[in-house]
């Protein structure tokens, strides 16, 4: 028996797959760095900085917010607890929709979304320095990556 992997690749780091494994994770490393002094989880600042982002001129839902992040309904709604239970958030029953959440940051959670996403873009810009003038291509193809059909959530898989 042998104890090789069969593989395309002839060196570990070709693999674009384990390439963006990696680079996923050090970069989460720095964000979460980034948000430590702010005490927010890296996806209670996503989900509560993509509030206070969408446009609320009709009340936003715990759905929409969970696309707009592209994340689970049920994951959506545990942040959301704890983001409320912080004062982050308020969340009230949907005027038109009895089985909806519309969701509101507070004025407090508005200033820490601010001053957070400060520190994450301050982050974002020292662990991408290395790809100077090509971060705008880089974050193109990773668009081209975000397909809705590869959001598990939204397709019911």
């Amino acid at each position: 028996m042998t104890h090789e992997l069969q593989t395309e690749f002839p060196d570990a780091s070709d693999s674009p797959g384990l390439a963006l494994w990696r680079v996923t994770h050090s970069w989460q490393r720095a964000i979460r760095d980034a948000l430590e002094p702010f005490e927010l989880t890296h996806m209670q600042f996503v989900l509560l900085a993509s509030l206070t982002w969408m446009d609320r001129s009709s009340p936003v839902t715990q759905r929409e917010l969970a696309d707009h992040v592209g994340i689970d309904i049920m994951m959506t709604s545990q942040v959301l607890r704890a983001l409320e239970g912080k004062g982050l958030v308020e969340r009230a029953r949907h005027p038109s929709d009895g089985r909806a959440f519309a969701l509101e940051p507070t004025a407090t959670g508005i200033a820490l979304a601010n001053r957070a996403n400060a520190a994450v873009e301050r982050a974002d810009r020292r662990y991408f320095a290395p790809l100077g003038a090509s971060v705008a291509g880089f974050t193109r193809q990773l668009n081209a990556l975000d397909r809705p059909h590869a959001r598990p959530h939204e397709t019911g898989r």
